[in-house]
């Protein structure tokens, strides 16, 4: 049996003294605690000290504005009763509700699932696994066992929600003991396995900020192997706003899971602009978007046929974005009903 390591919990019941903790010493934040503690249990994350969020109330709202802001403690589940999100940002919504199961809904956060640590399939086995194979470069090794001559961590993005607010506009809110800073969502990530973040260790990641979307529409489409529970080996998040003849004005289409960090398709999204959504546009847009996926052989079925996939996957987005009925095709690819909570 895999047991937590010894560490100190604080759970303090604001923003500045949770920042204020964060600026001392080896801590690092909790909030559902889905990611963190398994890691943990897997010495993959060894923190002297833990600082919980889930006491600070300031992080467990969702207020309108000009657009919606979301509080990084709300939960999945939360966000998913929330009437605003499914109407406003079904993108967003489809993305939460095929994270896990409703078990960790209940307990994962939003913030937590934008911050989720990169996954492969040699750093996600037991302590004692990887030091009889030897440890990689992402903890305690020197070699990427993915790609040996690699300079650099290969590990895989495996946020669900990253790729759907990204192809809404989103951008979030970090503080520290120093201030607060706003930045564009894009900006919170790198494309490296290890410092995938660009949050520095003493910021808290605490509010999401949606711009309004009149006349947009969203969608993500997300390939794992089992209907409930994977983590995500290819993530389609599209997001099109649309005239009243049906002719694209602007596009946005982002990957997930085919790198350390949500990769944009910014030749595919120009492809659609100024068009309708003909079968001919799509498959052109499909393709254009599946150039940038560059998946590694360290998730589940074969990176072959992750990168084929993917133009699948935007086809499929952008049909639905059309208006054509893919339930069919959700129940059989997606493996998934997605159904109002």
């Amino acid at each position: 049996m895999m047991r937590l390591p010894y560490f100190r919990y604080h759970a303090p019941r604001t923003i500045d003294e949770a920042a204020g903790l964060l600026a001392n010493g080896d801590a690092m934040i909790v909030a559902g605690g889905t990611d963190l503690l398994p890691n943990m249990k897997r010495r993959q994350q060894v923190p002297t000290s833990l600082v919980a969020l889930r006491h600070i109330a300031a992080l467990q709202s969702v207020s309108n504005g000009d657009g919606l802001t979301i509080g990084a403690g709300v939960t999945l589940t939360a966000l998913l009763r929330d009437v605003r999100v499914h109407d406003r940002y079904a993108g967003l919504w489809q993305a939460a509700r095929q994270i896990a199961t409703p078990h960790l809904r209940n307990m994962g956060t939003i913030g937590g699932n934008l911050c989720l640590d990169t996954r492969c399939n040699y750093y996600d086995q037991n302590y004692e696994w990887r030091k009889a194979i030897d440890f990689c470069m992402k903890k305690d090794g020197e070699t990427c066992w993915v790609a040996t001559a690699s300079p650099k961590c290969l590990a895989v993005s495996s946020t669900d929600t990253a790729p759907a607010l990204l192809a809404l506009g989103a951008g979030v809110t970090l503080t520290s003991a120093s201030g607060t800073r706003r930045i564009p969502l894009a900006e919170l990530y790198q494309n490296d396995g290890i410092h995938y973040l660009t949050r520095r260790r003493d910021e808290i990641l605490t509010a999401v900020h949606l711009p309004r979307l009149d006349g947009w529409r969203s969608t993500y489409w997300k390939l794992r192997r089992r209907g409930a529970f994977d983590f995500p080996v290819l993530g389609v998040a599209c997001a099109l706003k649309l005239d009243r003849d049906g002719v694209v004005e602007a596009a946005r289409v982002v990957l997930g899971a085919v790198a350390s960090r949500p990769i944009e398709a910014p030749q595919a999204a120009a492809a659609l602009v100024g068009q309708r959504l003909t079968d001919e546009i799509i498959a052109n847009a499909a393709d254009l978007a599946a150039q940038p996926a560059r998946p590694m052989d360290n998730t589940d079925y074969t990176l072959h046929w992750r990168k084929r996939v993917t133009r699948d996957f935007v086809r499929y987005a952008l049909s639905e974005l059309r208006g054509d009925d893919t339930r069919h095709l959700r129940r059989r690819v997606a493996r998934q009903e997605l159904l109002q909570l």
